[in-house]
């Protein structure tokens, strides 16, 4: 007979519990905001910006024209984000936010910041900074860059 490792035994299983948990309660709070996890990530992408394409838009976050475009068309329903046609070239677009949504940006940032310290606040702070290294390292050496969204 095979052995089976127990699902314990795996460092994944322990990283989604982990990563279940702080994404949820984030997910919770910003839909408190009334959005989701991936239009925050959107917005936030968008902070830093005067105004964007979508196609740039979609390679700083690693994701496809058509994510960017179904997230853009929630986004503007919302009024966070405007849709601007470029004058010569109707094809060309421009993204960018609105009062509104440069607004809630730093609100949005702050739910961040306190679900990161309720989480990983019971750890060091050089328990934390290793963790953050072990991740990024691990990131960068398996060639991560798509943004998570959910």
């Amino acid at each position: 007979m095979n052995e089976v490792s127990d699902l314990t035994a795996h460092t994944g299983y322990w990283l989604r519990m982990v990563s279940n948990a702080v994404s949820q309660e984030f997910a919770r709070k910003v839909a408190a905001e009334g959005v989701t996890v991936a239009e925050w990530t959107f917005l936030r992408a968008l902070y830093d910006a005067e105004a964007m394409t979508p196609s740039a838009l979609a390679d700083r976050m690693g994701m496809s024209r058509g994510a960017i475009s179904k997230l853009a068309d929630r986004l503007v329903d919302k009024t966070l984000i405007s849709r601007d046609g470029h004058a010569n070239d109707r094809r060309m677009q421009t993204l960018s936010l609105t009062a509104a949504g440069r607004d809630k940006v730093p609100a949005l940032a702050a739910l961040a910041d306190r679900n990161d310290a309720e989480y990983f606040g019971v750890l060091g702070d050089e328990e934390r900074a290793a963790l953050g290294r072990l991740l990024r390292t691990l990131a960068d050496r398996r060639g991560l860059k798509t943004v998570p969204v959910d």
